[in-house]
């Protein structure tokens, strides 16, 4: 069974990665976990003008979060009646990236699912702070969805890498099981000037080829020193419907996200984004 985390502020671009999540597991015995931290709408709250009214605020802030949850969870329901799901809800006065962190430990969360944008919406970025809060610094995978994204039958996967990252066996797992749900294929793709592969490259990709032979991959590689535009060039003319890559120090997934700033980022994608987080737990 599958332990999937949804953080939500409950915005459209919060439901729409729900609503991708219901379809796209739906092959899958899961577990739900709808969660929401709202330590930062309480010291926003407009009400908020003094201590003296500190715990009023709080307790008004705690029962709108459950109420909403609750209705989401409803909704969640008349939605989706698929008897292998099973749903829960966690209302937390904390941030949003601690209370995943404390949550994939505590519940043994397999997957985060999560919009890339959040309530703001900035047509000028690709991803929120919030979602690349998530990805750099919670020790959990992350399915990221882009806003009004909804092809939830991925058929063409691409995977990124330079064979350095020793992968863990529960994140490639994973990716199989999501993979064949939909008899995807899988693209590794290794962007070099050079095709000739160190010792600890081969036993990577060796290693990488062994836990993926279930499916259906391929072993590519492209000619180039510019590997965010190759990336992109080939998302484009493959067709890729998703996109995954290992986020470590001085990854592909590091540079395309974390260029400069937290909020730049360099790849413009529009599918989305399957990171895994190369720990062991």
């Amino acid at each position: 069974m599958l332990s999937i985390l949804l953080p939500t502020d409950f915005s459209e671009n919060a439901m729409n990665a729900i609503k991708y999540a219901l379809e796209f597991f739906k092959y899958q015995h899961t577990e739900f976990y709808f969660m929401h931290a709202y330590q930062n709408e309480f010291y926003n709250h407009k009400d908020l003008k003094s201590r003296e009214v500190f715990g009023d605020v709080l307790m008004t802030v705690r029962n709108e979060s459950q109420a909403n949850l609750e209705n989401l969870l409803q909704e969640v329901k008349d939605i989706s009646h698929n008897p292998r799901y099973t749903y829960h809800t966690i209302s937390a006065n904390n941030n949003l990236v601690e209370e995943a962190q404390l949550t994939a430990i505590a519940k043994n969360i397999d997957l985060i699912v999560m919009g890339t944008k959040g309530v703001s919406n900035d047509r000028d970025i690709e991803f929120g702070s919030q979602t690349l809060a998530v990805l750099k610094y919670v020790k959990c995978p992350v399915l990221a969805i882009p806003a009004l994204y909804s092809n939830t039958q991925p058929k063409h996967i691409l995977f990124p890498t330079n064979y350095l990252v020793p992968y863990k066996r529960r994140e490639l797992k994973l990716l199989s099981v999501l993979a064949k749900s939909y008899r995807s294929s899988i693209d590794v793709l290794y962007v070099s000037n050079s095709e000739q592969l160190s010792i600890r490259q081969e036993d990577n990709k060796v290693f990488l080829a062994l836990t993926l032979q279930e499916n259906k991959v391929n072993f590519l590689h492209e000619s180039s020193d510019n590997v965010a535009s190759t990336i992109k060039n080939y998302i484009k003319e493959k067709n890729i419907d998703v996109i995954t890559m290992v986020n470590t120090q001085h990854s592909f997934l590091e540079t395309l996200l974390f260029p400069s700033t937290i909020d730049a980022v360099s790849l413009g994608l529009q599918i989305p984004l399957l990171a895994m987080q190369n720990i062991t737990r």
